[in-house]
């Protein structure tokens, strides 16, 4: 699993000057190796009520970065932060039990959990979130619901979702049969740095100049 740790509460309410300012100074503490410290203001915060900092005290912990690190804590922390709108703890939690690693697999509290984040603006989760719609992976497939969430996180900046989403408009899946559209978005996957796309942008000038 790959964590970082947090400089603000994205997603989640805004905090007040002091207390991003007392965020900040953790964070600087943490990034300088001075754990001892940063886990002191983090633990203080993170009991306030600072989704910030309940995920930035889950990372330590899952990181095995303290002398008494806990996953149980850290799950702890992560799943707080989760429910107190803190996006990328959101994100983390679903990826958590996508993965089965730190608990048990549950595919369908993955999904919930990913909606969650994509809701809140994570592209990371709309594309998770499609690519189970598409597969039929912890849910019914459905080319539509992944359509929608693959343009949501395509819209963001996703490459892989931009190229995908693409290809749903050439082959109709999902979506009404639209070469222009399919040529839009491989366009736009191929300016972003998709190997396939400029190909694939290529093949459908092609096809609809002689449609």
């Amino acid at each position: 699993m790959f964590l970082v740790v947090a400089l603000h509460a994205h997603a989640a309410p805004p905090l007040a000057p002091a207390l991003q300012s007392e965020l900040d100074r953790a964070v600087i503490e943490y990034e300088a190796g001075r754990t001892a410290p940063a886990r002191q203001a983090f633990e203080s915060l993170a009991r306030r009520g600072v989704p910030a900092a309940q995920y930035n005290l889950a990372v330590m912990h899952l990181r095995n970065e303290l002398p008494n690190a806990s996953t149980a804590t850290g799950l702890q922390w992560l799943d707080k932060a989760a429910k107190g709108g803190f996006v990328t703890a959101q994100f983390m939690l679903a990826k958590t039990y996508d993965d089965g690693v730190l608990v048990a697999r549950d595919l369908p509290l993955s999904l919930k959990w990913y909606e969650v984040a994509a809701v809140g603006g994570s592209s990371e989760a709309a594309l998770a979130l499609g690519t189970a719609h598409f597969l039929g992976r912890g849910t019914a497939k459905s080319p539509e619901q992944a359509a929608r969430w693959f343009r949501q996180a395509a819209t963001a900046g996703d490459v892989g979702a931009q190229y995908l989403l693409a290809s749903m408009y050439e082959a109709g899946d999902g979506v009404a049969r639209d070469l222009r559209l399919a040529r839009y978005w491989y366009d736009v996957a191929a300016k972003n740095g998709d190997e396939a796309a400029p190909g694939k942008v290529k093949e459908m000038d092609a096809k609809l100049a002689g449609s």
